[in-house]
């Protein structure tokens, strides 16, 4: 009980003490009753104002006229930093409500910080500053959410590109779901891209999300945000998900074949409903999101499998885009690695290359499993091996996989012996195509097929070249 009594006596004279130091900092205090009647005054504030009568008793406004106590008062809710002018200066003043034991409002005090509103121009400095750095990373992040490429960075004179474009253009001009089909490096991203950056949702975000990158116990809050505090260790904030972020603009959901079935049906219901329920929240968010899916595993036949929905395939596959494999348009081939060169080169501030014509034909030989992304590496790889202007067959067998020049026409053997790293990277990129191809596309499969984790196998592809932007 004695301890009781001592908190207290403590607390009340931490109230007391506040007050005493608050009052002896600040160049005038002042208490109104409930019907903003001064009630006490200092006399610094009288001094400071110029009031040589006796003020109590009178309403506050005929000792200080732009007073906002009586508002306290009424509104039982403080002032914490204002300005008010007086006859030759202004204060910078706090007010705060006075409470009864019951929490009944039964009058207002108020401080005068400073005389001069100057003193606050440090604060207002800081202040200013980090509005203008919250405005620029705004404006900085709203620039990496806009699409980087456009229909013109799909390269390749084929038929088949012509026809995608033609396709992605239509596409773009509706807001309807698109489904990207194709084996993984054919560029899906780049025509989600595309897609986006010619529609009218071209000036609003554009967010990806590779499925298969994130672990599935992550993947709800990814899609759908975290409420403040809903799990521990969770953000005091709320965390917006991808719906959110994307909200107005495009959400690009890339290995949407490897999406687990749970998550299926609360996607299909954000779809149908254009809505997301935040993780740990009773609330939902209306959302206006366009979406783009993207997979290079074959969803129809998932669907018979029952290893995709039926009814969330049907949402997605409306305007379907299937992107030829390189290999069926080695027409291609040539424009899209002098592109890569001038990339490369621009890049690393290296000389330009050019192609030899016995190195096109070798690149045409290739079968490229990894399609255009593969190609880059290839490229990538030539150019850190050599210095030589012109690219040439030699150059192109020595970074080819073994036995990958078997057909292609003959070139020239490489000689040398090839460094250990680059033979464990090489030996670490067939197992997992054979792995990947063993699971029929199914990265979970391959991965334990592996004996690794997806996202490991997801991290190792990506440091390997075998997935970038898809």
């Amino acid at each position: 009980m004695s301890d009781t009594l001592d908190y207290e006596a403590l607390r009340e004279r931490a109230y007391q003490t506040l007050f005493e130091q608050l009052a002896d900092m600040c160049v005038g205090c002042i208490t109104v009753d409930r019907n903003a009647r001064v009630a006490w005054i200092d006399d610094k504030y009288k001094a400071l104002l110029g009031l040589t009568g006796d003020v109590v008793g009178k309403p506050v406004e005929e000792a200080i006229p732009k007073s906002l106590m009586r508002r306290v008062v009424e509104s039982g809710k403080p002032i914490l930093l204002d300005i008010m002018e007086t006859r030759d200066r202004n204060l910078v003043v706090t007010r705060l409500p006075l409470r009864s034991e019951s929490g009944e409002v039964i009058g207002a005090i108020g401080f005068a910080l400073y005389d001069r509103a100057e003193h606050l121009k440090p604060l207002f400095s800081k202040y200013q500053k980090l509005q203008e750095e919250l405005v620029r990373t705004q404006h900085e992040l709203a620039q990496e959410r806009r699409a980087k490429y456009s229909f013109s960075q799909l390269l390749g004179v084929s038929e088949s590109v012509r026809e995608i474009k033609r396709m992605g253009r239509r596409a773009a001009q509706l807001d309807s779901t698109v489904l990207l089909l194709g084996e993984t490096g054919t560029g899906k991203e780049l025509l989600a891209q595309a897609v986006h950056a010619a529609s009218p949702r071209a000036d609003r975000p554009f967010v990806g999300l590779n499925v298969a990158a994130i672990p599935e116990n992550l993947l709800e809050a990814e899609f759908f945000g975290v409420a403040p505090g809903a799990y521990t260790g969770a953000d005091r904030r709320l965390r917006e998900g991808k719906f959110q972020l994307a909200n107005g603009g495009t959400l690009f959901l890339d290995e949407i074949g490897d999406m687990p079935l749970p998550l299926q049906a609360k996607l299909l219901r954000v779809l149908q409903e254009r809505e997301v329920e935040p993780i740990g929240s009773n609330k939902v968010v209306r959302v206006d999101v366009r979406i783009i899916a993207a997979t290079s595993r074959d969803l129809a036949a998932m669907v018979r499998e029952k290893q995709f929905r039926a009814d969330l395939y049907y949402r997605l596959n409306v305007v379907p885009i299937t992107l030829p494999p390189l290999r069926a348009r080695t027409e291609d081939i040539e424009s899209i690695a002098d592109s890569i060169l001038d990339r490369l080169s621009l890049q690393q501030g290296l000389p330009p290359r050019e192609l030899a014509p016995s190195a096109v034909n070798a690149l045409r030989a290739y079968d490229w499993p990894g399609n255009v992304r593969e190609l880059y590496n290839v490229l990538e790889r030539v150019v850190a091996m050599t210095d030589d202007s012109t690219v040439t067959a030699e150059h192109v067998a020595a970074v080819l996989p073994p036995g990958a020049d078997e057909a292609a026409e003959p070139v020239a053997p490489f000689v040398g012996v090839r460094p250990l790293s680059e033979v464990m990277m090489q030996t670490e990129r067939v197992a997992i195509a054979r792995a990947l191809a063993e699971a029929g596309g199914v990265k979970a499969k391959a991965a334990k097929l592996l004996g690794i984790s997806r996202a490991s196998l997801y991290e190792r592809m990506m440091n390997l070249g075998m997935v970038t932007n898809s």
